[in-house]
């Protein structure tokens, strides 16, 4: 009997000692760098608030290629650091060389967006994440093939326990951890962020007219600290000859906002050109250019162009002070040039 008592604590002493720990999940909340004077988070980010792991992660499954059916093209292949993580297209280019409907818009100061995209179709960042990737033009995938490539890769299932607490890959860990990676891409450290800091830096002549004049003739709609008001304009520029194309319309369904669209943030607006909704203008010059000479009519025109008779007067030296005082707001930082 004290044999069989002695053989069965032996076997619980090999048991235990066998017995893998308990996974504990150590992947802290980041503390997210909030400028002075910029607008209150998306409610979208305390729900899915990023992590140290969620980030690491977002940021490897954001240069993904096995996001596109051909394993060709990622998100990083359009939305690139360079280019205040847009890119130097008209239009979006996808798998094959596809062309988008629209001008990619530059990830930066996402966290604190109400809306996304040219026609505000999406209000949470993470619902975004799908539409690259079933969209036919960009990576024409689904999100079933996504989980399928990234299960079959053993460092994906470690990256995933390691932000999640489990190898589980699905769709909203996926779209959680690419959106917490975004929410952390905040550019506020450009010269005109330093002069308004008072950290020593002074605009010079030119970039005081400029900034004197941008107040005057551009503050309107691109106000605040995020250089947009976020609300969604009919500017008459000129028309998409696409047939798909009726701006916010294509969400509300109304006619008052047919080829309204989200008026953009001017942050590293030197790094995104080409510049409208499906890169209309090559540079500031012409942008400027354009609203001096009149845009396009329409019923729904922005009441402080018909105000103007549909344009914005600017004589050639307050277009080049204008362009000097918009280059003030480049993030070196941010875009690592």
């Amino acid at each position: 009997m004290k044999k069989v008592i002695f053989v069965l604590a032996l076997l619980l002493i090999v048991l235990s000692c066998s017995k893998e720990e308990p996974f504990v999940l150590d992947n802290p909340v980041l503390q997210l760098d909030i400028p002075e004077g910029f607008p209150v988070l998306n409610t979208a980010v305390s729900q899915n608030l990023p992590t140290k792991y969620g980030v690491e992660l977002g940021e490897r499954l954001f240069h993904e290629p096995k996001f596109s059916r051909d394993n060709s093209i990622s998100c990083a292949s359009c939305h690139k650091p360079a280019h205040a993580f847009a890119d130097a297209n008209s239009q979006a280019l996808g798998i094959q060389g596809r062309v988008g409907l629209r001008n990619t818009p530059p990830v930066q100061n996402m966290a604190f967006m109400k809306f996304y995209n040219w026609d505000g179709n999406m209000l949470q960042l993470e619902k975004q994440v799908l539409v690259p990737i079933i969209t036919h033009e960009e990576m024409n995938s689904s999100i079933v093939e996504v989980i399928g490539k990234l299960s079959a890769e053993d460092g994906y299932r470690s990256l995933f326990k390691k932000a999640f607490g489990d190898e589980n890959i699905t769709a909203d860990r996926i779209y959680q951890s690419i959106a917490q990676y975004e929410y952390t891409l905040i550019s506020a450290n450009s010269k005109y962020d330093k002069v308004m800091r008072q950290e020593g830096e002074a605009f010079t002549e030119i970039e005081a007219r400029g900034f004197e004049l941008f107040q005057q003739k551009c503050a309107s709609c691109h106000s605040a600290a995020l250089f947009t008001d976020q609300s969604f304009r009919n500017i008459g520029f000129p028309v998409n000859p696409s047939t798909e194309e009726a701006g916010r319309a294509r969400v509300t369904g109304r006619a008052d906002d047919y080829l309204k669209f989200r008026v953009p943030s001017l942050r590293n607006v030197a790094f995104t050109a080409p510049y409208g909704s499906f890169g209309q203008f090559a540079t500031l010059k012409a942008v400027l250019d354009y609203f001096d000479q009149g845009v396009v009519a329409a019923d729904n025109l922005d009441p402080i162009l018909k105000e103007n008779g549909n344009r914005i007067p600017l004589t050639e030296q307050e277009k080049s002070d204008l362009i000097t005082f918009l280059e003030t707001l480049s993030d070196h930082d941010f875009t690592k040039q």
